[in-house]
């Protein structure tokens, strides 16, 4: 299993004023805890809970879907191209990212084993959306769109463009080109996909976007580029498995999400840092922050109070951020927790030669850039502590689809428990929602004619310098 080490949290290492009593806090909440987990795992097969993202690990039947489509259009493309915002792209990212040899897009066909390159446009600037329009040959592309209102305005401009193209293109052949993954019921994606014949697959009801990279939105990408998704699911499990335990102290999410809760509410730490130390893992840092923020930060409580809760995520790399952020981090205000990702065993191991003998440099002659690495890692820790910095660190034994699958449910789990130690919704996403409709009424959509006029106003008077 990953491990989780919080021994740089309590009082007796960073001192009482930044630091937890960890135990007295651990006994203190153990029936929170168990009444939280419990009641997670009792609901989430209730309709309406949005908890089904629990079950995805379990779900077979979109496994045999994704692994059979897959096996169909093996050597079919060159390319595969993901179009979606937020939940619905930054999952599929960082896995890849993760678990895919690095530059996998630069490496040739017999070196991908013939797999497809993947690229994703997750957002719609113009210069970005005509660079890759121009790169690709659409005729060996495979474009999955994938939103699961089926009308997420970015999304479907993103599609119209590329539909308006591909149909130029390839003809009525187009269509072969397109997978849609979305609402199994309702959804202007789905009326499109029925009409014109598209393959689609769906993402489940009560299932949110940021927690959906373990559907269809993450497993079908994964195996059309060859990353064994049994084994993710199968690390889903056993962590799942791992995360019924009531009892805090054996539950590695429900410990990191009560620190992040305290460390918010007593220590004023209002600041959740995600610095993995591998950069196979920085999209990972991506997919964290749209996930806790989305999910912890929330105006009113499930009492209606106003509340205003939730840390503000941010991410940062090691070891290039030890030479921008950490100056900050150590020196400035202590109001921040940080997170340290953490890789057990690389993939490579690089020397460094002996080529500078009697010099300045010459120590490092004969060590490896795997020890210098983790020697970086090591020693921002310590500096941390130094200065009463608090900091937990999450250990992956080995970049796997296996211990991968872990990680990111841990992280889903601990980010629902810490949402009801808020006491809010740790589901919804209501000032999202506000700009969208913001969004669709400057647009002109049929039915937000009020809100335009509203904006009209608003936006009337710029300041002028």
């Amino acid at each position: 299993m990953i491990e989780f080490d919080y021994r740089n949290i309590k009082e007796e290492i960073i001192g009482s004023e930044n630091g937890l009593n960890i135990e007295e806090e651990f006994n203190k909440y153990s029936e929170t805890i168990h009444r939280i987990i419990s009641d997670l795992n009792s609901k989430k097969d209730k309709p309406g809970q949005w908890l089904q993202w629990m079950n995805l690990g379990y779900n077979e039947e979109t496994i045999w879907y994704v692994k059979e489509y897959a096996a169909l259009v093996e050597n079919r493309f060159d390319n595969i191209l993901i179009l979606g915002m937020g939940g619905s792209s930054l999952g599929s990212m960082a896995v890849c990212e993760a678990l895919l040899p690095p530059y996998w897009n630069f490496l040739t066909k017999e070196q991908r084993n013939n797999f497809p390159k993947i690229f994703f446009l997750d957002n719609i600037d113009p210069d970005q959306m005509n660079a890759i329009l121009n790169i690709l040959d659409l005729k060996k592309t495979l474009v999955n769109v994938v939103t699961k209102s089926g009308s997420t305005a970015e999304v479907m401009a993103q599609f119209m463009i590329l539909k308006d193209r591909m149909e130029q293109e390839l003809g009525d052949d187009y269509r072969k080109n397109i997978i849609a993954t979305t609402d199994k019921n309702i959804g202007i994606l789905k009326q499109l996909s029925d009409q014109e014949g598209y393959k689609t697959f769906y993402i489940p009801d009560d299932v949110s976007g940021r927690f959906s990279v373990f559907s269809a939105v993450g497993l079908l990408p994964f195996a059309l580029v060859g990353i064994n998704i049994e084994e993710i699911t199968q690390g889903i499990k056993d962590m799942d498995l791992a995360l019924k335990n009531t009892d805090i102290r054996f539950n590695i999410a429900a410990q990191n999400a009560l620190i992040h809760y305290l460390m918010d509410t007593k220590k004023g730490k209002n600041i959740s840092v995600m610095m993995p130390y591998s950069y196979r893992l920085r999209y990972v840092a991506d997919w964290y922050c749209q996930l806790w923020a989305e999910s912890l930060g929330k105006e009113k409580d499930k009492n209606n109070n106003t509340v205003n809760t939730g840390q503000t995520p941010v991410k940062a790399l090691g070891v290039t951020d030890q030479h921008s952020q950490i100056q900050l981090y150590n020196e400035g205000p202590n109001d921040k927790i940080i997170n340290f990702l953490r890789v057990g065993e690389f993939d490579t191991n690089l020397e460094i030669p002996n080529i500078f003998e009697y010099t300045g440099i010459s120590y490092l002659g004969g060590k490896t850039i795997n020890k210098l690495f983790n020697a970086e890692a090591d020693s921002t820790m310590a500096s941390l502590i130094d200065y009463k910095r608090p900091n937990v660190t999450i250990t992956v034994p080995k970049l796997t689809p296996y211990y991968l699958g872990q990680l990111l449910y841990m992280i889903e789990v601990q980010t629902a428990i810490t949402g009801a130690l808020y006491n809010i919704d740790a589901f919804d996403q209501p000032g999202v929602e506000q700009s969208k409709n913001y969004t669709y009424a400057l647009m002109g959509r049929v039915g937000y004619e009020d809100s335009a006029n509203e904006l009209k106003a608003k936006l009337s008077n710029p300041i002028k310098i």
